[in-house]
């Protein structure tokens, strides 16, 4: 049994906390915290459904299956980091810092422009794209952006995930969505309207 505490910490939101593996400090364990054991279920189905497609895995955390632990069953994924080891931070630090480190403006535009392309070529649904559930990880070849969470089609009858015309749809209205939540969210900071006027 993985044995999880304060430090082993390194994310919570509204239903999940994220810690570092105990054993493996390349992997991260989700476990729920509150209520959030039908969200987990989804995601963990689609996450699946991917692994049978053989994606590639670029924008998006590999997914190594559950283990118990002292918090109860934990889902284990890849933990993304930066080249120096660092844990690799959110969208929304890059953006809330953006004021102090404008230069990042390009290459924050680039790694975005790149999720969406593999989002488009390998058909990945996802729920609401929030700048919280998106890590921009620092590599020797530039910056790349991976979604963390919210993964998956919450749609009775999923289409959208096996017809490529139904899923570039959604993708594409998923993406218009997020380029207007970001837009509210930072509507008086110029250098982010830069970067959503070119994603």
């Amino acid at each position: 049994m993985l044995e999880l505490s304060n430090t082993t910490l390194v994310g919570k939101g509204l239903h999940r906390e994220v810690h570092v593996h105990p054993d493996d400090s390349s992997k991260c364990v989700k476990v729920v915290v509150l209520r959030g054991e039908e969200e987990t279920r989804r995601e963990q189905a689609y996450y699946r459904f991917l692994q049978q497609r053989n994606i590639d895995w670029l924008s998006l955390p590999k997914f190594y299956g559950n283990e118990d632990t002292n918090m109860g069953s934990g889902a284990v994924f890849d933990l993304i980091r930066d080249e120096d080891g660092q844990v690799s931070k959110t969208l929304e630090f890059y953006l809330d810092n953006l004021a102090s480190t404008s230069a990042l403006v390009e290459p924050i535009s680039q790694a975005l422009i790149r999720l969406k392309q593999d989002l488009l070529e390998q058909n990945i649904i996802t729920m609401t794209l929030k700048p919280k559930n998106m890590v921009l990880q620092q590599r020797n070849d530039g910056m790349r952006c991976l979604i963390i969470d919210n993964i998956g089609n919450s749609d009775i009858i999923p289409i959208s995930s096996y017809v490529r015309l139904f899923g570039k749809r959604k993708i594409e209205r998923k993406w218009e969505k997020f380029q207007r939540l970001l837009s509210k969210q930072f509507i008086n900071q110029p250098s982010i309207q830069k970067i959503i006027k070119a994603i």
